[in-house]
């Protein structure tokens, strides 16, 4: 079929490389197919292949466990909208977090992690890999020589999220990157919150770019998935090893969600940023909210390092309630456009008590977040309805 290839996202082409980043998202990975002239990918609901002879693969498949053409199609395109060589796709954003882990760290390795890193991420490493010799540092990561001073000997990861989930802290992914290279460690983004079309780590220095493809690249709130871009061909192989081996692959109809969201991230991601901005200038004058954590605000000690490295900052937004925690959840339990749920990244907007959600694994450790924090993730309704459900909620 035209545009696949079971290599999955293998090889930059220059034609691609010079194509701006909406023209990628619509069409890198997939040419109208050749046979039939459908413009989108099909959906191959098949487990197995025929094969011409034994081992004579038609295309490279055998069993779509290994290899599936709809996803083959999505890690090409995932890859294209990172700038990067190759992208492997994975039936979470916890799934490829789990087979990055394995496969760059060993029994006595060290990493270092944000110390407000998101709580599946901390989940993982603190109650399964710490089972198996890894040990960790939390660190800030806006705080380039608290990181370089977290490295020690047996450091192999640099793991970052940028912005954090859910503070909102900037890491400096250029500066990151090059103490991460000068301990022989490499550089893991999580580039979740940012999204490709706000962030490219990758031309930053990072060695590999993570994604929960669930919130805004997936963008509808409708399939879980998760990523991983790198230049790095063995790292490449390692994931595809790992991939296929352990199993944590999206079906060809997660990869056709996902890759359907993909191509309208560079439009969504405008709205979102838009009515973010929005509603950050209505709750900084607000006498109910005492911080509000965007790192758009020329106050945000990160502002420098995302301004330099976004093209702009994004739909979350995080704020501390003045009345503490039950004006939080007061907070969280009177919106009605704002959904009370957790996720993030989708067309609606989403409000969340993380200390109570998703960080309440965070509880009692040095990653626990306050608890008169409420995170917004802001969706591309109308912005002035936004405004009055927020307004209404606050009282």
């Amino acid at each position: 079929m035209s545009g696949t290839t079971n290599d999955a996202g293998a090889g930059k082409s220059g034609a691609v490389e010079s194509q701006g980043f909406a023209t990628r998202a619509v069409h890198a990975g997939f040419d109208p197919d050749p046979q039939t002239g459908a413009v989108n990918v099909p959906i191959f609901a098949t487990s197995t292949y025929a094969q011409d002879g034994v081992g004579n693969m038609r295309g490279g498949y055998e069993y779509s466990r290994t290899g599936n053409p709809t996803r083959t199609v999505l890690e090409a395109n995932l890859a294209a909208l990172e700038s990067g060589s190759y992208g492997r796709a994975y039936s979470s954003g916890m799934a490829a977090t789990d087979c990055a882990l394995r496969a760059m760290l060993r029994p006595g390795d060290h990493l270092v992690i944000p110390n407000d890193a998101y709580g599946g991420t901390f989940r993982l490493i603190d109650k399964v890999f710490s089972q198996w010799g890894i040990t960790y540092t939390p660190v800030a990561v806006n705080d380039v020589e608290s990181v370089r001073a977290a490295i020690q000997p047996n450091t192999k990861l640099v793991w970052i999220e940028t912005p954090t989930n859910p503070l909102l802290n900037i890491g400096d992914i250029e500066a990151l990157a090059g103490v991460a290279h000068k301990a022989d460690a490499r550089l893991v983004v999580d580039n979740t919150f940012a999204s490709p079309y706000l962030q490219q780590p990758l031309s930053l220095g990072a060695d590999v770019v993570l994604h929960s493809t669930t919130k805004y690249i997936g963008g509808h709130s409708d399939v879980v998935g998760g990523a991983l871009i790198t230049d790095d061909d063995e790292l490449h192989a390692d994931f595809g090893f790992l991939q296929n081996g352990a199993g944590g692959v999206p079906g060809p109809f997660d990869a056709f969600l996902t890759l359907r969201g993909a191509k309208t991230l560079a439009l969504r991601m405008e709205k979102h940023s838009d009515n973010a901005e929005a509603i950050v200038d209505f709750l900084k004058g607000h006498n109910a909210i005492s911080h509000v954590l965007y790192p758009g605000l020329p106050e945000h000690p990160g502002h420098a390092a995302a301004a330099k490295q976004m093209k702009r900052f994004g739909g979350m937004i995080s704020v501390r309630v003045a009345g503490g925690r039950q004006a939080a959840l007061d907070f969280c339990a009177r919106t009605e456009l704002f959904t009370l749920a957790e996720s993030l990244g989708g067309i609606e907007s989403l409000i969340e008590h993380p200390g109570a959600m998703t960080h309440a694994s965070t509880v009692g450790s040095p990653l626990e977040v306050p608890d008169d924090l409420v995170r917004l993730s802001v969706g591309i309704e109308d912005v002035a309805d936004l405004l009055a459900d927020i307004e209404q909620a606050l009282g």
